[in-house]
């Protein structure tokens, strides 16, 4: 895959195959939560359980208990089973075979999980290096505002933080004032928080 397909990809299981040779298992496991929330409604109970479990364990924040819940959740019932690939020990070994599963890609979803792979891989062609500078108290404040709530409505103003913090990077900023989506583990405000 080269960069300019990667920026007008409409194939998330192209740019997964592009990323996964590097993409950690983190930012894996945070892009297959954030393609269940999208759909946060439709999901049962324990299906959404597995999927908060599934966060927490991105940010290393479960016991193995939790991941035992988990797997007995996501073996109740075929389609959560797909929510298994969010808190099983190896995200990148299963990822491309569950893509292929009717239940985990719909045709009308595509172009919005390809959003979601650019928010949180960024460009993979193109790394952007951050300067320890702009992560000020302000700019650091507002990205563990949104991490938390998962309410990133306030990207606009991390970009006047980090400009004001002296960024000039164009990536960093346009990524900022767009149009989104954001969802957690977005490599800007990873890298404001110093998690990638």
């Amino acid at each position: 895959m080269t960069e300019a397909e990667w920026l007008t990809s409409g194939d998330p299981e192209e740019m997964v195959r592009a990323i996964l040779p590097t993409a950690d298992n983190r930012k894996l496991r945070l892009f297959i939560c954030a393609c269940f929330r999208r759909r946060w409604k439709q999901w049962k109970p324990q299906t959404r359980e597995v999927i908060e479990i599934g966060e927490r364990h991105a940010d290393k924040l479960v016991t193995l208990a939790d991941i035992r819940q988990a797997q007995l959740m996501s073996l109740s019932n075929p389609l959560n089973q797909i929510s298994w690939l969010a808190v099983c020990e190896r995200p990148e070994e299963q990822i491309l075979p569950v893509m292929t599963h009717e239940f985990w890609l719909w045709k009308e979803r595509l172009g919005r999980d390809c959003s979601l792979l650019r928010d949180i891989f960024g460009n993979p062609f193109q790394s952007v290096a951050f300067s320890p500078e702009w992560r000020t108290s302000t700019a650091v404040a507002i990205a563990q505002g949104m991490y938390e709530s998962r309410d990133f409505g306030a990207m606009p103003i991390l970009a006047d933080a980090l400009q004001d913090a002296g960024c000039d990077n164009d990536d960093v900023l346009t990524h900022c004032r767009g149009t989104g989506p954001h969802v957690r583990g977005c490599w800007v405000v990873d890298s404001v928080l110093g998690k990638s």
